[in-house]
């Protein structure tokens, strides 16, 4: 299962779900099976390391960023990846218009996988503060168990 986290610059919210869910999976010892990365729908970032606060709060919580770096998302993104994870409405509406058209299906919001949190999106970080920071964690915890779920159920079959 290949599994792509999407947000606009891939320096908050998606390298964050994506570490996340590496850790969640490399727990649960379905690392073999499953390939994470994350990628933005604007080249803003391209090269650069995770923005310091996604970096700082996700390590208070065993959360390891330092080695990703930005990337824009491409064409054969869509022919990779099982799933692409978009983080909110904008994004996604970006995505689906450069999906192509057998791959839309792919393209989902991340907060699908987590119904209780009663959201549609994870709310950009970059011009909060802490507590935004953190609330961006808890939703992306929460999606990444569900994810994981899912991710077990899709690799039995």
């Amino acid at each position: 299962m290949n599994v792509l986290f999407v947000c606009m610059g891939n320096i908050c919210r998606s390298p964050t779900a994506e570490a996340v869910f590496r850790a969640k999976v490399a727990r649960a010892a379905l690392d073999e099976y499953v390939t994470i990365d994350s990628a933005g729908t604007h080249n803003y970032h391209t090269g650069e390391p995770p923005d310091a606060r996604s970096m700082a709060h996700g390590k208070l919580r065993g959360y390891d960023l330092s080695t990703l770096l930005a990337r824009g998302i491409v064409e054969s993104d869509f022919d990779e990846f099982d799933l692409l994870l978009v983080m909110d409405d904008l994004n996604y509406s970006t995505v689906i218009a450069r999906a192509p058209e057998e791959h839309r299906s792919k393209v989902r919001r991340l907060m699908e996988f987590a119904p209780d949190a009663q959201t549609r999106e994870v709310p950009d970080p970059y011009y909060g503060d802490r507590e935004d920071f953190e609330r961006m964690l808890d939703l992306v915890e929460a999606a990444s168990d569900g994810l994981l779920e899912f991710a077990r159920t899709h690799l039995k079959r």
